[in-house]
């Protein structure tokens, strides 16, 4: 059994003084006088003990005490001299060490404080892991781009929530930093890297979107270059036709005037080319009203059934609920016409396109040719086609519109082998 310092030095005094009375009374008992004086002695050493006793255990108490506050993680507790001098250093000791203590943890909460504020703010997405790899916490911007609730997701593995471009970012190791383009449209750039927390590795997750940017800088650059062709083909072909005009009026040999009318459309033909790539540069902002995407949509369906019908393709149209959404219709309907008409010259005869409204945007999906993975990233590149005759505008134009529309979408094939375009008009998730 365990007995305390406290106890057995009690006991020791205790015994001593016992057998120090025994002994006197022994010796001094037919001395009356004398035998009563050494009792009065032995009492006054027996308190004289107790009192060094209780000096000696001042200094433990205060340690005591002190580290049941920094236990606490109560750093205002501080201890008044008392006199005695060496207590009184102890307590110097303390004072001091509780100050800088108590300064350290304030200067770690004001820093926590303002990290968390800064993470808040930040323009790109942050989730930071515990220990087990789950989500300890996501900042508002992660929110709005997975369009999340912060419990939807705390606590949770990063593979388990189900976003496409999240679990891509499951095998990134710490200190790998990858660029992302998950639809062909939105390009993201992925770092993952850690922290150390009590002595162990914590990882965190950033994502910052990049598309705006590329897009701005990608519209910079062909804007320039088409305005740069536009310019040297129409002062050209302006010089030009005027010469052949002049000519086809002065000879009569059918011929030359067959040869020169022949040049007069070819050029005509080449002027009509370059306004379609200027078109992509000069697409004015959309002028949105009310209107029903699913009209709409019936309104292109029929239009493009003709060319359907030629190619011996099924088109289906199911869009009979009501969808108003605030849109420009004639550049809506420019956008659909050219997805309509990409996803019937991609099916073989037998083979459907179908077109769907559904309240949260449209869907045209067709089960002809899958997309390859190496082409999917670059659909929408400007000036990027696989058609011979192409020229990659369609597409280019129909981007800028449902961009300028602030409409979300994606073009790609699914696992069953269908194409789909994905036009959302509402929220969206990665």
């Amino acid at each position: 059994m365990h007995v305390s310092f406290r106890t057995r030095y009690l006991l020791y005094i205790l015994v001593i003084h016992l057998a120090m009375g025994g002994l006197l009374f022994l010796v001094l008992r037919q001395n009356k006088p004398l035998f009563i004086a050494s009792e009065i002695g032995l009492l006054l050493s027996i308190v004289a003990a107790i009192s060094i006793y209780q000096q000696f255990r001042q200094p433990a108490q205060f340690i005591a005490s002190g580290i049941e506050a920094i236990r606490d993680k109560d750093f205002t507790v501080k201890f008044v001299p008392t006199g005695n001098r060496e207590v009184d250093e102890l307590i110097t000791v303390y004072n001091l060490m509780i100050d800088q203590l108590r300064q350290e943890r304030t200067r770690q909460v004001e820093q926590q404080f303002f990290l968390n504020k800064l993470i808040d703010a930040a323009p790109i997405a942050i989730l930071i892991f515990d220990f087990d790899e789950r989500i300890a916490s996501i900042n508002p911007r992660a929110c709005q781009l997975l369009n999340v609730k912060t419990d939807a997701v705390v606590g949770k593995p990063l593979i388990e929530l189900g976003y496409s471009l999240l679990a891509q970012m499951s095998d990134l190791a710490d200190g790998e930093s990858r660029v992302m383009k998950p639809n062909g449209i939105e390009t993201y750039k992925v770092l993952r890297s850690y922290f150390m927390d009590r002595g162990f590795r914590r990882s965190f997750l950033i994502i910052e979107e990049l598309t705006p940017e590329i897009l701005a800088t990608e519209k910079k650059a062909y804007s320039k270059v088409i305005r740069m062709m536009a310019h040297e083909v129409n002062n050209s072909i302006g010089a030009v036709n005027s010469i052949l005009d002049v000519t086809h009026t002065y000879v009569s040999e059918p011929d030359v005037q067959h040869a020169v009318q022949v040049a007069i459309e070819r050029n005509d033909r080449l002027n009509r080319f370059m306004r379609r790539f200027a078109d992509v540069v000069r697409l004015p902002q959309p002028q949105k009203r009310l209107a029903d995407l699913s009209e709409i949509t019936r309104n292109v369906a029929r239009l493009m059934q003709p060319q359907a019908d030629a190619r011996g393709v099924l088109l289906r149209c199911d869009a009979n609920e009501a969808n108003l959404q605030q849109v420009d219709v004639e550049q809506l309907e420019q956008v659909l016409v050219n997805i309509i008409k990409n996803a019937i010259e991609a099916c073989q005869p037998g083979q459907s396109v179908e077109v769907i409204s559904k309240q949260d945007g449209l869907c045209i999906r067709d089960n002809g040719q899958p997309i390859p993975e190496d082409v999917a990233a670059n659909l929408f590149n400007p000036f990027y086609s696989t058609k011979p005759e192409g020229q990659g505008i369609g597409l280019t134009i129909a981007r800028e519109i449902l961009l300028n529309h602030g409409f979300h979408f994606s073009l790609k094939t699914d696992e069953s082998g269908w194409t789909e375009f994905l036009i959302n008009v509402g929220p969206t998730t990665i």
